[in-house]
């Protein structure tokens, strides 16, 4: 368990879920296992699995898990926003988006955690050193390198891993990017994402993790979601988002965390 007693600033880590029953339970334990201060928001697109039953049973002996039902399956996009929100309204300094099949592990978070002592949004990436992805075959990693360059170089993302979705935001980027705007989901959001935060002027760091395949149950993510992804991409090129005014460095210290 990571030692935040420097840092009072609670931590809140979103969990979308449709049909994660097999995985939520024993995820969120081991979520909340890795720093006093992490409490777990599942937002549930009313699986029919039962996903939002055991959270909100769990919920009752577990004063940090927390459960936002929704009344259908509403897209990735909009789950995080859920949780943005709500992490904002309750006063959450630091907040975390995460899979919820144990393909995102917990144990990175103690080091996402400490990066952000230095960057305003860390990155749980595939593609720095020391990162890379387990048993996936060769035309789904190709598929995923070449969505990562289309969308680093289009839009002048310094990151590697534009379409990440294990990432750490500080509340001032949240509450300075206008994440609220953004229609599309999925890959695209990920991307529109960092594409905010670095033109707002935050910065951003990448700690390298091992994406994993999941334990249980079956993807939700289809590859025909990547190239509406690039769809989206192209259109934020040639026309730009309206966004707030461009910060100053917003760094947290004048060291870099690990690239």
């Amino acid at each position: 368990m990571v030692d935040m007693a420097s840092n009072k600033e609670r931590v809140l880590v979103i969990l979308p879920t449709y049909n994660e029953a097999d995985n939520v339970l024993a995820l969120t334990e081991q979520v909340l296992a890795q720093a006093e201060l992490i409490e777990v928001l599942v937002v549930d697109d009313n699986s029919p699995d039962g996903t939002a039953d055991l959270v909100l049973s769990a919920s009752k002996t577990e004063s940090r898990l927390h459960l936002l039902k929704r009344p259908g399956k509403l897209g990735l996009g909009t789950a995080y926003l859920a949780g943005f929100r709500h992490g904002l309204d309750h006063g959450f300094g630091r907040i975390f988006t995460m899979d919820c099949d144990f393909s995102h592990n917990p144990r990175y978070l103690p080091t996402m955690l400490e990066a952000m002592e230095q960057y305003d949004v860390v990155v749980g990436s595939r593609y720095v050193p020391g990162g890379g992805v387990e048993n996936w075959p060769w035309p789904r990693r190709l598929l995923s390198r070449f969505a990562n360059f289309y969308a680093r170089t289009l839009l002048r993302l310094e990151i590697r891993d534009c379409t990440a979705g294990f990432r750490g935001y500080s509340r001032e980027v949240l509450e300075s990017v206008d994440p609220f705007v953004i229609r599309s989901s999925g890959y695209s959001f990920l991307e529109e994402m960092a594409w905010r935060v670095t033109r707002c002027g935050f910065t951003m760091g990448e700690i390298p993790i091992i994406f994993e395949q999941r334990k249980a149950g079956s993807s939700k993510i289809e590859s025909s979601e990547i190239y509406l992804a690039a769809l989206y991409v192209l259109a934020t090129v040639l026309r730009p988002p309206q966004l707030p005014p461009r910060k100053q460095s917003h760094s947290n210290g004048s060291e870099r965390a690990p690239r």
